[in-house]
């Protein structure tokens, strides 16, 4: 009975304790919701503080009816930017950080202070100003050093508030109907110039909360103009001919829609055209376009929402100079090159400072400058027509010799219509250095954890006196890393490497072929490096020699060749007797199960050769469309092919387990960028990489450099670094030996080794935007990559790391997340967290024999458990954009 009372008291006693653990829930979920119910009114109520004024806030503007012209190009005419809202709601916190700052600030006294402080600078000049001495000078510098910083900074808080308002506030922006009607006529008049000589544009308000205000742009485009006919009249017979004679150049086609830019596109060729063959004055003011069908135009309406097939007739006029016949042709005259006289050595002018090379003079005042060379970067000839293509050659070439500060070029018009031209070089100090700094990561930028590293490089510019540069670069670096031997203990990995290059000015070939080079920027190198790198697992030193060739047909396309690629690899075991003894058992495991890893940690020798082509019209700091296009093609051991296997292994001495590893492989490798606009400052980047490596020689081995990895800051970024893959394959042999046996990372997968394969394919897809500005552009970046990399069949025993065509889609790996970059104007420190989506690796059988399928294995990442649950957050650390 006692018992049962008992028992009765601890069932009423629990009772009472769940339901106050319900009410205590439901209490805190109460205050929770009420939190942000008033968080929410707080927020919305700082957008319209007493200090603003009575006028309605712009916080949305939108564009609505355009088919055929992006909204991108119709945004870009309204010069009003709305205050930025959270998730479209009436929230702006930037403008409660400008109104709260605003409180703060006193504009009165900033110009006070500025002011007072310009005063005080120019008492302080004057009196050293005043002052006689040696060190009078470095005085004043120093200065205007200290004094050119305070009054920068001043000036900065006069014009643009205080840190809080230029950092994190956004001004606001005031709506004005006469602003909304200039930005409607503005639309109307940029369709009317695209063809869309009927359109019209209006606007509607939207009034919101707090006096908020949405404007409403709505554009009907109507039926676009075609070109019916381009006709030309020209008084000139002679540049008629040349103009007649360029017309399957032209920017105006017959059928494509009527455009004011490309009419402008066709004013610019006909000049560039004409002034190419000689006609020096010639200008765009002598073109003139009309329409000869206005009045077709104007009836052919046919109503105002007509969709029927508009034509429209252009007639293109090139007038003579007023009084004259004819446009004036100028030959080049004399051409003098003059390279300015080096100050630090005494003047002493002898016969050979002045140089006759194919009618060209070149004055070089002392420098020892081979006129050769010189010559075969100058496009301007004397006797030949003026042209201006020419005339922008010769100063790129010059320019890109990367020898001289300034280049000049000037033309001077006699009576007989001959330009005298004079070429006026300025060299670059004979010796440089430069030195950098920063955070980097080995492995072409897939580490997990951050190291320093500095680069000395040490340059001499025209070392023999044939324009060539000599560069002497020292590269040392730490990095840090986890994940070696199933332990999260960091361990630090070092790289150490000298290269040497000699850069030639021109393609080193025998004949009269390498001039075929010199308007494309060509360049010649030799290289000779070392580099050794020290880890816990392997320690790999690469000694490598390199001769090669590259050359640039525009600014966007560059071709690289590499005619001779040697490298001599040694290996041996990493610092760590622990963790190098683990990674040489995973070698043993690769090696009896069929695999050629354990090769690429041999006495290495490879040799090979590259071709790449470079296709980039992206600009750093333009948000514009743009793309990237590379691909590489190598053979590795190709002149191995000329002897017998038995011949290399006497000449390499290979064996088994001794002697030199020689290689022969083939190796792909294609990389595509994808950039999209979407407003000012935020953009949306496409990346697909894709790669082969088919090693054919002894093993069917490539160097471990030549394979690919996916996982990394510049890869998949829900994997550690190069620990993804290959295929479905686990991280380890066994699922008991692939779980993390620590107990606060139940369910987690242990990346241990570095997973290469032959097949990479991978793509990526992110989503960039500015944040705020904080020291720098703080952005924002949202992202999802996908990919993985397989073996070749037959390159292993197990097949989940094999690729197969019809069972690869599964095994690609999914991941997203969200980073942060902090854009310093000069580089950009990236900060990524990722978390997998599908792992193509968690499908396998339990130790009980059941079948586990946890491949969308988004849903256990959880926020309470970022880095312990079974999908943790991984953390890269990247400097510049990941593609």
């Amino acid at each position: 009975m006692k018992n049962l009372v008992k028992r009765e008291k601890f069932s009423v006693r629990n009772g009472w304790h769940e339901r106050g653990y319900s009410l205590a829930l439901r209490c805190l979920r109460t205050l929770f919701f009420i939190f942000h119910v008033s968080l929410f009114a707080y927020l919305s109520g700082c957008v319209a503080p007493k200090n603003l004024r009575n006028e309605y806030l712009l916080t949305a503007q939108t564009i609505r009816g355009n088919r055929v012209i992006p909204n991108d190009q119709l945004e870009s005419l309204i010069p009003q930017k709305p205050n930025r809202r959270v998730l479209g709601l009436p929230i702006t916190p930037p403008l409660w950080f400008y109104q709260f700052g605003l409180r703060r600030y006193d504009r009165e006294a900033v110009l006070r202070e500025l002011q007072a402080k310009t005063n005080e600078f120019e008492q302080q000049s004057q009196l050293l100003m005043n002052q006689s001495g040696a060190y009078a000078p470095d005085a004043l510098k120093r200065l205007n050093r200290r004094y050119g910083r305070q009054l920068k900074k001043l000036r900065l808080k006069a014009e643009e508030g205080n840190w809080l308002m230029r950092n994190l506030g956004e001004p606001p922006t005031y709506f004005a109907r006469r602003d909304a009607e200039v930005n409607a006529a503005k639309m109307k008049s940029y369709l009317e110039n695209n063809g869309f000589f009927n359109a019209t544009a209006s606007f509607t308000l939207d009034t919101l909360r707090r006096r908020q205000i949405r404007v409403n742009y709505f554009v009907n485009e109507r039926a676009a103009f075609h070109l019916r006919t381009v006709n030309y009249q020209i008084a000139d017979p002679a540049i008629d001919s040349l103009v007649r004679g360029s017309l399957n150049t032209s920017v105006l086609k017959v059928g494509d829609r009527f455009s004011f830019d490309q009419l402008s596109a066709e004013k610019v060729r006909l000049e560039t055209l004409l002034r190419d063959k000689g006609y020096y004055t010639f200008s765009r003011q002598y073109i003139r376009a009309t329409d000869v069908d206005t009045t077709s135009r104007i009836t052919d309406q046919r109503g105002a929402d007509d969709s029927l097939y508009r034509r429209v007739d252009i007639l293109i006029q090139i007038l003579n100079p007023p009084g004259r016949s004819a446009h004036p042709i100028y030959q080049i005259g004399d051409v003098e090159v003059r390279i300015t006289p080096d100050e630090t050595q005494p003047l002493a002018r002898t016969a050979l400072d002045t140089v006759q090379r194919n009618g060209i003079t070149y004055l070089l005042n002392g420098r020892n400058i081979s006129a050769r060379l010189l010559d075969s970067k100058i496009s301007i000839r004397p006797g030949a027509p003026y042209s201006l293509t020419n005339y922008r050659d010769t100063q790129r070439q010059l320019f890109l010799l990367n020898q001289f500060k300034f280049v000049n070029v000037d033309f001077t018009d006699t009576t007989a219509r001959q330009l005298r031209t004079r070429i006026t070089a300025t060299p670059l100090d004979k010796y440089e250095y430069t030195f950098e700094g920063g955070l980097f990561v080995l492995y072409q930028s897939q580490n997990n954890t951050p190291g320093p590293f500095g680069n000395l490089t040490f340059r001499v510019r025209n070392l023999f006196g044939g324009l060539e540069n000599l560069e002497t670069s020292v590269r040392y670096g730490i990095e840090a890393q986890t994940g070696f031997a199933g332990t999260d203990q960091v361990y630090r990995a070092q790289e150490l490497g000298v290269t040497t290059s000699l850069i030639f000015p021109q393609i080193l070939l025998p004949g009269r072929f390498r001039f075929q080079f010199n308007r494309y920027n060509p360049r010649t190198q030799i290289s000779l490096g070392y580099t050794n790198t020290y880890r816990p697992d392997f320690i790999r030193s690469l000694l490598r020699s390199t001769v090669g060739y590259s050359w640039q047909t525009t600014p966007a396309k560059q071709f690289n060749v590499l005619i001779a690629d040697v490298n001599l690899i040694n290996a041996s075991t990493g610092f760590n007797s622990e963790i190098s003894a683990s990674f040489q058992r995973e070698l043993d495991e690769d090696q009896r199960r069929g695999g050629t890893l354990y090769l690429s940690f041999r006495r290495s020798f490879a040799s090979g050769v590259s071709f790449s082509y470079t296709y980039n019209t992206n600009t750093v700091g333009q948000n514009r469309r743009a793309n990237f296009f590379r691909v590489v093609a190598e053979s590795g051991g190709t002149t191995l092919n000329f002897f017998r296997d038995d011949q290399l292994r006497r000449l390499f001495r290979t064996t088994d387990t001794t002697g030199l590893q020689y290689y022969k492989y083939l190796r792909l490798n294609v990389d595509y960028r994808h950039y999209i606009p979407l407003r000012p400052r935020t953009t949306l980047a496409f990346r697909v990489n894709s790669g082969l490596v088919f090693g054919y020689g002894p093993g069917g081995a490539a160097p471990y450099e030549k394979l690919f990895f996916a996982g990394g800051s510049n890869s998949i970024r829900a994997w550690l670094p190069r620990r993804l893959g290959p295929g479905s394959e686990l991280p380890r042999p066994t699922i008991e030996e692939s779980l993390n046996p620590s107990p606060d990372r139940v369910g987690q997968f242990l990346y241990t080794f570095e997973k290469p394969g032959d097949f990479l394919l991978e793509g990526s897809a992110e989503l960039r935007g500015r944040l705020f500005k904080l020291l720098a552009d703080v952005d924002g970046a949202f992202f999802i990559d996908a990919g993985n990399v397989w073996r070749l069949p037959g390159r292993g025993s197990n097949n989940r790391g094999e690729f197969q065509l019809d069972a690869f889609i599964p095994q690609i790996a999914v991941g997203t997340g969200v980073g942060l970059r902090l854009d310093f104007s000069f580089f950009i420190v990236r900060l990524d967290g990722g978390v997998k989506v599908w792992d193509p690796a968690r499908r396998y059988t339990n130790g009980e024999g059941q079948l586990v399928d946890e491949r969308f294995i988004l849903p256990q990442f959880t926020l309470r458990r970022l880095s312990k649950g079974p999908n943790p957050l991984v953390i890269n650390f990247g400097i510049g954009y990941p593609f």
